[in-house]
């Protein structure tokens, strides 16, 4: 089995506790970070040597030089009468160190460990290398299970917390529906509440998680880290991000977007229309990493000092403007989950629509397709703030925006998503009650 999520998201934990509940032997490595596959091997080695496999005694005083042999010793340890479990936890830092590992992994599994009733568990951070490894040509073609564990979601936020619907997805824009950093989080509290508490603690998950996850994708890539911090900062386009990334060459920014998005860190988007363009924006796409970026990242000093109250103000001072273009990307991926009928028939994409001036600059599109659309379904709009419904004024500019939408016209329903309702009529309004039911198992 494949396993593969966010750092951070409870891999290895949801790992160890189906092998406590299973209660069968089982030998549990994982790989360091360390570029050398002598280190692994070592660590393979002493890991095998301590576990729990009724055969464990075969790695005793040995020091396999290569990976074939240190899984027929493997293949050795494994009890032949009855269930076993092996993990592999950070297979990606075995894949780098060792580009041979992978073949040689499958040609032991073909011959050896498959003859034994053992559960082969591959665990991985990396999300695109996690995805390639069971592609066609490769040597695990379909010879794997793939398991994807994500982040709690906004619905998971809510019953987790005793939160209403729209306290929830605050919740979720802070945390991203990382368990460590929900455990800490009393029920019902409000964001202002939860900080001041986890603000004043320098070792809290709110503050350390990012820290460690972007060390571990990054341990080299400067560059890279920081792209993704002029991203964190509010920069959405090239040139700009560029700037805040302290004038990086056009081909240095390249590398450093490519391999982000290569990593599911940042997501690249286009406008969303019925002509091509060329408007891409790069935004961060885990929402508890943006959220570090922007408010955290660069804060550590005054909270080791003990003054995380001045941090709290400075996050509850932006906190209505920077939750109102945090949003959207949660508010897009709701929409796309909504049952059949609720939006439009045909709807089958949902983006946003912008021209490099901004002007106009359109929330919410609906589609057939992506990103060249064939027929636009709804244009809509994100108010997302507290006492402060979606009213006439904003209706104007919604309908002003939509003549210019490439494929939409004056039949082209419009659709409001606001957080405190609207007091215009002839709109279709969803609020955060609708999105939080999206999200609901089975939906």
């Amino acid at each position: 089995m494949l396993i593969r999520g966010r750092r951070r998201v409870g891999k290895s934990r949801l790992v160890e506790e189906f092998i406590e509940r299973a209660g069968v032997p089982h030998l549990f490595y994982t790989a360091s970070a360390q570029p050398d596959a002598a280190t692994d091997l070592a660590l393979f080695t002493e890991a095998a040597a301590g576990s729990e496999l009724p055969g464990a005694e075969v790695f005793l005083d040995q020091t396999p030089r290569s990976w074939d042999a240190a899984l027929r010793l493997l293949a050795g340890a494994l009890p032949d009468d009855q269930p076993s479990v092996v993990v592999l936890d950070e297979l990606p830092y075995l894949l780098s160190n060792d580009p041979g590992f992978e073949g040689t992994l499958q040609k032991q599994f073909d011959r050896e460990l498959s003859r034994k009733p053992v559960l082969l568990l591959c665990v991985g951070s990396d999300l695109a290398m996690m995805e390639a490894l069971n592609e066609y040509g490769r040597p695990f073609h379909q010879r794997a299970t793939e398991l994807v564990v994500p982040p709690l979601s906004p619905a998971d936020v809510a019953c987790l917390l005793a939160l209403p619907a729209a306290d929830a997805f605050d919740a979720y824009l802070v945390t991203g529906g990382l368990p460590l950093v929900l455990d800490e989080w009393p029920q019902g509290a409000s964001v202002a509440e939860y900080l001041a508490g986890a603000l004043a603690d320098p070792t809290s998950a709110l503050l350390v998680s990012a820290e460690r996850a972007l060390a571990a994708e990054f341990p080299v890539e400067a560059q890279a880290r920081r792209v993704l911090s002029a991203i964190g900062s509010g920069e959405r386009t090239f040139s700009l991000i560029g700037k805040a990334a302290g004038g990086l060459p056009q081909a240095s920014l390249n590398r450093g977007l490519r391999l982000l998005a290569e990593k599911r860190l940042v997501d690249v988007m286009v406008p969303l229309s019925v002509r091509p363009a060329k408007e891409t924006r790069y935004v961060i796409a885990d929402p508890y990493l943006r959220f570090w970026l922007s408010f955290l990242g660069t804060r550590f000093a005054e909270i080791e000092r003990g003054r995380g109250d001045l941090v709290l103000a400075r996050i509850m001072a932006s906190w209505t403007a920077w939750r109102g273009r945090a949003i959207e990307p949660v508010v897009r991926e709701s929409l796309r989950r909504l049952p059949p009928g609720v939006l439009p028939e045909g709807t089958n994409v949902v983006g946003g629509y912008w021209t490099r001036t901004n002007d106009p600059e359109i929330d919410i599109v609906g589609a057939d397709r992506e990103p060249v659309a064939k027929r636009i379904t709804v244009v809509g709009s994100m108010k997302w703030l507290e006492q402060r419904p979606f009213d006439a004024h904003d209706l104007g500019r919604l309908v002003s925006h939509r003549s210019r939408l490439p494929g939409a016209d004056e039949t082209t329903p419009p659709l409001v998503v606001s957080r405190s309702g609207a007091t215009v009529g002839g709109v279709q309004v969803i609020g955060p009650e609708e999105l939080l039911a999206a999200w609901a198992p089975g939906s």
